[in-house]
């Protein structure tokens, strides 16, 4: 099934569809307050042009400085167990990440509905201003102060994204139509090249001659750079739907729909494990007495096959329908996880980080267009996003908290491994029944090939 031309975000998504063909625009003469109306063809899209693309670069910017930085937070989770936090236990620690990695996501059932309503560049003025001043207040942040990590690291980045996320996602479907399920792929692209530049960066800092302090602070003017360029940058182009969608009625009918449900709660369950790479295999590394340099870039390695993955399978999907690529995807990961239990030399762990990244990244890029493909009513295609993000978000949130008190003070790694590849095959299962319903509807004719 190949990818469908609307490729998702978290929020309802305004297109050329969702208003009349053509939209007055008022033209007031020269000192006087006369009217006239012209027809502005807002169904037609550009496909291109130079506000197109710019905005697509500053869209990944906002990947790269959101999820990308996310996704690093392994490098944090290293150095907090092993100087910063001591006095912590691993699952204490992993909140922090866990609940920057939950907000990055349940936040569109916030900033969702005000970008619809046109808010766009509140939205990412606003995320990337408490994005910045959170980061530098994390510089301050003292060893052992484990309140004031959580407040900035977790609370408030995990905040600032979420803003960011739905706003940068949604915008670059302002120009394209066709072409967007690549463009799509292109933008989330940016978060898996932030995670590998970012840990390069952090691992170098946070364990260099400079310190913890003055190594976020740098990290944070990168971000805070990266990230003005994005709002100077990106641009809207159409106006807010002029139909409103009722999220309760969308809800409801979700909520029936079982193919749906079942991908949602598959994904939830899934994502329970999903993170136990990104935030243990650097500290896994360390603790296994690989090379400490190779283990600073064990998580460099896996975000970098993640890019791969994520910009490879907007071309694989011509020929694999993205509901059956997610669920090799899923199940794929899961294994590697499972064999993460056996982690004792560099050159498996060098096969662990390519293996899960590259299919890691497929998930990623895939999960919304895994919802789209569920969607016969595209006029509730980005409400269903922001129902699915905001549930499967709780995956993140215990997943690894979970993990870490399985690891426990003597990091037993067999029992993190287990739990998570166990969750992960439930989640797998639940997926592939969601497909099962998906072809047998197919059959019926209830639900049409995309």
């Amino acid at each position: 099934m190949q990818s469908p031309d609307t490729s998702p975000s978290n929020v309802s998504i305004s297109t050329g569809n969702d208003r009349d063909d053509f939209q007055p625009k008022k033209e007031f003469g020269k000192g006087l307050e006369s009217e006239k109306t012209i027809a502005q063809p807002f169904s037609e899209f550009p496909e291109g042009g130079f506000a197109a693309w710019t905005t697509v670069l500053g869209a990944a910017l906002i990947q790269f400085c959101g999820f990308g930085y996310t996704s690093s937070f392994g490098v944090y989770q290293d150095f907090f167990v092993q100087h910063y936090l001591s006095n912590e236990s691993a699952s204490s620690i992993a909140w922090i990440g866990s609940v920057n990695a939950f907000l990055s996501v349940a936040c569109s059932i916030i900033s969702g509905p005000l970008y619809d309503r046109g808010h766009f560049y509140y939205l990412v003025i606003g995320g990337s201003l408490l994005q910045s001043f959170s980061l530098f207040m994390l510089s301050l942040a003292k060893p052992g102060e484990f309140y004031q990590i959580f407040l900035t690291l977790g609370l408030g980045c995990g905040l600032a994204e979420g803003l960011m996320y739905v706003a940068s996602i949604a915008v670059v479907t302002h120009y394209f139509q066709k072409r967007r399920t690549l463009v799509m792929t292109l933008v989330t692209a940016g978060s898996a090249l932030g995670s590998v530049i970012h840990p390069i960066i952090l691992n170098n800092l946070l364990n260099g001659p400079l310190g913890f302090a003055n190594g976020v602070r740098i990290s944070a003017a990168l971000v805070t750079c990266m990230l003005l360029l994005a709002c100077l940058l990106m641009r809207t182009r159409l106006p807010p739907p002029a139909k409103k969608v009722s999220y309760i009625q969308v809800a409801k009918r979700a909520t029936g729909d079982s193919a749906f449900m079942l991908a949602t709660t598959g994904s939830l369950v899934f994502l329970m494990g999903y993170y136990f790479p990104y935030f243990f295999l650097q500290l896994d590394c360390v603790l296994h007495g690989l090379n400490k340099s190779f283990s600073f870039y064990s998580l460099v390695i896996l975000n970098a096959s993640s890019f791969l993955g994520r910009l490879t399978c907007g071309f694989i999907v011509k020929y694999v329908e993205v509901h059956l690529f997610v669920v090799i995807a899923v199940g794929a990961c899961t294994l590697v996880i499972l064999g993460m239990i056996g982690l004792s030399s560099l050159s498996g762990s060098v096969l662990i980080a390519i293996t899960f990244g590259y299919f890691a990244g497929v998930y990623i890029a895939l999960a919304s267009p895994l919802i789209a493909s569920l969607t016969s009513d595209f006029s509730e295609l980005g409400a269903r996003m922001g129902i699915f993000m905001t549930i499967a978000a709780f995956g993140t949130l215990i997943g690894s908290p979970i993990q870490g008190a399985l690891l426990g003070v003597d990091h037993v790694w067999w029992r993190a491994g287990v739990f998570s590849g166990i969750i992960g095959m439930a989640g797998t299962s639940l997926i592939a029944v969601s497909y099962l319903i998906v072809l047998r509807r197919r059959h019926n004719k209830i639900l049409p090939s995309m």
